[in-house]
């Protein structure tokens, strides 16, 4: 079968990469002069199954309240009049119950997990590298409220049998001994000890040579201008890149939040909505004051990660539609997080700032599979978690598309949830 990918981010050449391997002519079309060059480029660095979990929660109306009056707020909502937007909060609101919590969590969990074991399938058969690490996770907790308020997570960690460790501050500094500095500064942590890190960027690029020397075509610096749809109305007949009909037998949406833009197009709305995110990378200055791997900074809702020789700094969550103006107020976030609790690890100022839009669907698990076109699939909504659940959700389509049962149950993972 001959597919054309739209969009060469992670998901979309992990997504040609498991397509050519089950033997199809794959091509990957993008905008950008290379793989990963938007929100695949500068992402936090996790590969964190145990920390898969909607944003959509009990009490997050609330919380979301205080972060948006907080100094360091780890939100910002900058409104605008477009339907979309409203429409998506209004939506990410009724998921903020328990119930919805624990139905959307226990969607998201298995997915990641089974991502991380199918990437660590491919590093094995490939031998690809990408500053990775296997290190786990420390979810780190400043304070008592924060630590005790874990046990639904935990509840739901045990249910899926994901390992855990929950801390006392001894713990967490062994597990990262450059928090020894700053002691006094947090109560105890949460540690996934399967999570990895990585660079996403890294990874795609090298994946995406992978899949070209094993027939892969991929066309960059191309415009995708416009689908069209056959006769009968129930495939895509032809997609316009760079002013040409190109046709394919099946086609995968994987532009990201673009997604959406286009769905709405072809009157096949998806519930995805971008949701802007920052990152710094700094160099390590200082190896023995820098993090092992992963720490989540709780309060602020901050990855700082390991990655080689330096350090990537992600976090917080703007609600500012497609904008992507760089705040000045956002990066000294990211700032006063890693230099709280790393303050000798590298100079923060020299750092590199960047952002990219998270497609976030509001109930938390991405969408997964095809569409009312026989002939259009997606695969995007993966939020903060595209990294994380790459290549599981690529494996999973691959399967669905060529007629396959995927290896966990990818039935509630589809655009027809939201029906």
């Amino acid at each position: 079968m001959k597919v054309l990918v739209l969009g060469a981010g992670v998901i979309g050449v992990t997504t040609a990469y498991y397509l050519n391997e089950a033997g199809h002519e794959v091509t990957v079309v993008d905008r950008q002069a290379g793989p990963a060059m938007e929100t695949s480029f500068g992402n936090a660095g996790e590969i964190s199954p145990g920390y898969a979990s909607p944003w959509a929660g009990p009490g997050v109306p609330l919380k979301a309240i205080k972060w948006l009056t907080m100094r360091h707020g780890p939100l910002a909502v900058r409104p605008r009049m477009e339907k979309a937007m409203w429409v998506w909060l209004f939506q990410m609101l009724r998921n903020c119950t328990s119930s919805r919590y624990a139905i959307n969590k226990a969607r998201m969990v298995p997915l990641a997990e089974y991502s991380r074991d199918s990437l660590r399938a491919l590093r094995e058969s490939t031998g690809i590298r990408y500053d990775e690490r296997s290190q786990g996770t420390l979810q780190l907790f400043r304070t008592q409220a924060q630590l005790d308020g874990t046990f639904k997570d935990i509840e739901v960690l045990k249910q899926f049998g994901v390992p855990f460790e929950l801390l006392d501050p001894e713990g967490c500094i062994a597990a990262e001994p450059g928090l020894a500095r700053v002691r006094e500064k947090f109560k105890g942590g949460l540690r996934l000890p399967g999570d990895e890190t990585g660079d996403c960027n890294l990874f795609t690029a090298r994946l995406a040579e992978i899949c070209r020397e094993r027939g892969v075509t991929f066309r960059f610096g191309a415009e995708t201008s416009k689908l069209y749809r056959n006769k009968t109305d129930t495939q895509v007949g032809a997609v316009k890149i760079d002013g040409e009909k190109v046709k394919a037998d099946a086609y995968v949406m994987a532009l990201g939040s673009y997604s959406a833009r286009w769905m709405r197009k072809r009157h096949v709305p998806i519930p995805v909505y971008p949701v802007k995110g920052y990152s710094l990378t700094l160099p390590v200055g200082n190896v023995d004051a820098a993090p092992v791997s992963t720490i989540m900074d709780e309060t602020y809702k901050v990855a700082i990660t390991r990655l080689g020789d330096r350090i990537r700094v992600g976090g917080t969550a703007e609600i500012s539609g497609y904008d992507l103006t760089l705040h000045e107020s956002r990066r000294a976030t990211l700032e006063h997080s890693v230099t709280d609790l790393f303050p000798d690890a590298g100079d923060a100022t020299k750092a590199s700032f960047w952002c990219g839009l998270r497609p976030m669907t509001p109930d938390g698990p991405p969408i997964i599979g095809p569409t009312r076109y026989t002939n259009l699939f997606v695969n995007t909504g993966h939020g903060t978690l595209g990294w994380t659940m790459a290549c599981g959700s690529a494996k999973v389509l691959a399967d669905i598309m060529s007629g396959r049962s995927p290896d966990i149950d990818a039935s509630q993972l589809g655009i027809e949830r939201y029906a």
